[in-house]
């Protein structure tokens, strides 16, 4: 059986020698101060924050192969950093080790506007991506609500409110450079939209959450700004005619480029926090693109639609202003929900089933809230069937972080006995490793585990995420 090293600090004598060549490498651009190491560690679960013993900012690729292999050398840990935003611990450091900072790592190399593609670094995010390419009349519509890094949404195959339309992080990626575990650099693929050569090296390390390398370029998809954008909003009596309503413009062939779902408590918090006046019932917001007839008439039949299942009046709008406050308040999600609680700890978690299937999960889902006595919201990317619950609870609370565990559990439970998964796009990390097994089963994890040791033979790689000790 193949098996990933058993998860340890490196010995204290390998880890100063490793500070000591590294500090003589990069100078100040190596940071030990215990402020800079905790910001570092993850700190928007309930898992606890694990600061790595050192912190390099990188500002080009050179930096990452030269820290991987003094790493390598003294077998220390090595984890990646873009903007600290994913949600499952994926840039705690269980084993110690250091942290490869790459904001610095911000450049857009190249742009090829004619064929809908870019180059870039790790560190570049979404939304500074789209302000530079905006002027040539592409944008990338890959948005998973906070301003992550592009290298970050690749290891973690994000995905978001757009998915729905233009796909997540696996259909938008052509190539990747890696540097692998001695410091050499993998090339994944090409600027060709499609190829037949050789293995598919590109999607085995979007997902991978940095435990087979670390991503130091991105070849990307782009798309043609939309003529005409309209943002709508439409309330139903119950979640399931919301969820009945996506299904049937899903199968009707309506090209929403978004559609997301929020249930009644989840509309109180953001009427709340982002001074809307929503009808506090569940709620579609929608999005369609296209030129101004297409999306007139897309708006048309999916109202139609609504109405058939429940919905209410019907609102859209072409209106840049209006859309942006819309938008802002479902991507302000977490933080109406934060402010719902003040002091209440507040876990994010997702989970993703068959569209079929979305009502009965969701339904359950908030039956089981009413059971516990617990408090979470909902919001969903529905037309993908992906939902996301903010649990809030009393961390000091023994018995209320008991049923929180128990809603969770539960949770996953549900999806995965409706043909769904334990996440939908915030990743495994460490908080889900527990439910890879009975989705996947042994003889995927023996797999998995297989390339974790020819990639990372010294598991030195971000150890400790995905995959559960063997």
């Amino acid at each position: 059986m193949t098996t990933v090293e058993t998860l340890k600090r490196p010995e204290p004598q390998a880890l100063a020698s490793a500070l000591e060549q590294l500090a003589a490498r990069f100078g100040n651009r190596l940071i030990t101060s215990l402020a800079v190491r905790e910001q570092h560690a993850h700190t928007t679960t309930w898992l606890p924050p694990q600061p790595p013993d050192g912190v390099v900012m990188a500002q080009e690729t050179a930096d990452i192969q030269d820290t991987v292999r003094i790493c390598a050398k003294h077998g220390v840990p090595v984890i990646a950093f873009g903007t600290g935003t994913s949600l499952e611990g994926h840039v705690n450091a269980p084993a110690g080790g250091i942290c490869i900072d790459l904001r610095d790592m911000n450049k857009v190399l190249e742009v090829h506007a004619d064929d809908l593609d870019c180059v870039i670094e790790p560190g570049v995010t979404r939304k500074a991506l789209n302000e530079y390419v905006r002027d040539q009349g592409v944008f990338f519509p890959i948005d998973p609500g906070a301003d992550a890094s592009l290298g970050g949404m690749a290891s973690t195959r994000a995905s978001g409110t757009n998915a729905v339309r233009y796909g997540t992080m696996r259909e938008n990626v052509l190539a990747l450079k890696v540097v692998r575990g001695d410091g050499e650099i993998i090339t994944t693929g090409t600027r060709a939209k499609k190829s037949s050569a050789g293995y598919d090296l590109t999607h085995l390390f979007i997902g991978a959450e940095g435990t087979l390398g670390i991503i130091s370029e991105l070849t990307i998809k782009l798309r043609g700004i939309p003529e005409t954008i309209a943002a709508a909003a439409c309330s139903f009596e119950t979640v399931r005619g919301a969820c009945q309503a996506t299904i049937m413009a899903i199968q009707t062939g309506i090209p929403v480029a978004r559609i997301e779902l929020l249930n009644a408590e989840q509309v109180k918090c953001v009427n709340n926090y982002s001074k809307l006046s929503l009808p506090e019932t569940p709620l579609l917001l929608l999005e369609f693109h296209g030129s101004e007839a297409e999306v007139a008439e897309q708006s048309k039949n999916f109202g139609e639609i609504a109405k058939d299942c429940g919905g209410g009046d019907f609102t859209w709008t072409t209106r840049p202003e209006d859309r942006t406050k819309l938008w802002q308040a479902r991507h302000d999600a977490y933080w109406a929900v934060k402010a719902l609680r003040p002091g209440a700890g507040v876990v994010a978690t997702d989970v993703c089933v068959p569209i079929s299937r979305l009502a009965d999960c969701v339904t359950e889902t908030e039956d089981d809230l009413k059971r516990l006595k617990l408090l979470s919201p909902i919001v969903g990317h529905v037309g993908d069937g992906n939902f996301h619950c903010s649990l809030l609870c009393d961390i000091d609370d023994k018995d209320e972080m008991a049923r929180g565990e128990e809603f969770m559990h539960r949770l996953v439970e549900r999806a995965q006995s409706m043909g769904g998964t334990c996440t939908g796009e915030h990743g495994v990390g460490q908080g889900k490793q527990k439910y890879l097994k009975a989705e996947l089963g042994p003889e995927a994890l023996e797999a998995m585990r297989a390339l974790k040791k020819a990639l990372d033979p010294q598991n030195i790689f971000n150890p400790g995420k995905i995959l559960p000790a063997a």
